[in-house]
């Protein structure tokens, strides 16, 4: 475990491709309390997968509310529309990209696709049932978590508008916060929570987005990506 550890280490140390800021300070939502949570994307090298043991697919850590993907899982999580790989590819703030980071960033595009209709509100009802559960067994849900799924629902539902995911929430930030803060009754907020879902529903009829990600094209980058870094280790 304790070398599982110094590897994964290791690598979001010296071979990180992509790095942000995410949670409330992406989103437009944070406060002087709010933490820095930070995502990447490093680029294990090639030569560790012709071993037995095989690199770690993401590593926690080493600083404090850090987590990163390896390049290849990321590309999986992003190409299932998976909410939280998506969100980190369009975080509004970069802290580290090398060549294959930025061309990572150029693909954004390809990863989306109408499958975020369904991840994003299957993530949401489940996150939603967790907050009704709150209710019922406290009387009130965790209102932080609240916000952030409204957050979420509103993402969803213009990314189906407008094909194009957007972060920070911009004029909505303060309506937002009062959910924080638990200034909304329960019932306005579970309200609004199905307002926002039936509007992602009607927007996903229509919507600009392809039927599919462009697989072919993630998958071609992520080849020259470890040929180049097979060329590399053997130098």
């Amino acid at each position: 475990m304790e070398a599982e550890h110094t590897l994964g280490a290791d690598l979001v140390r010296d071979h990180m491709v992509y790095a942000c800021v995410m949670g409330s300070r992406a989103f437009g939502l944070a406060t002087e309390a709010s933490d820095t949570d930070r995502r990447g994307v490093y680029l294990a090298p090639t030569p560790l997968y012709w071993r037995f043991d095989k690199p770690p697919a993401h590593v926690e850590g080493p600083a404090p509310e850090q987590f990163s993907w390896e390049l290849e899982r990321f590309c999986e999580l992003a190409l299932r529309a998976n909410p939280n790989v998506l969100e980190c590819l369009h975080s509004p703030l970069v802290e580290h990209a090398t060549a294959t980071g930025r061309e990572l960033l150029s693909l954004r595009g390809a990863f989306l696709s109408r499958q975020a209709h369904t991840t994003f509100v299957r993530y949401a009802a489940g996150q939603r049932r967790k907050l009704e559960a709150d209710v019922r067994t406290h009387g009130a849900p965790r209102w932080k978590h609240a916000m952030h799924l409204l957050r979420l629902l509103m993402s969803c539902r213009d990314l189906l508008r407008t094909g194009e995911l957007a972060i920070d929430v911009g004029e909505e930030r303060a309506p937002l916060l009062a959910v924080k803060r638990g200034e909304v009754a329960w019932a306005e907020v579970d309200r609004r929570m199905t307002r926002l879902a039936a509007e992602a529903d009607e927007a996903a009829v229509r919507t600009p987005l392809p039927a599919e990600p462009d697989r072919a094209r993630i998958e071609d980058f992520l080849v020259r990506a470890r040929r180049a870094s097979a060329v590399e280790g053997a130098a």
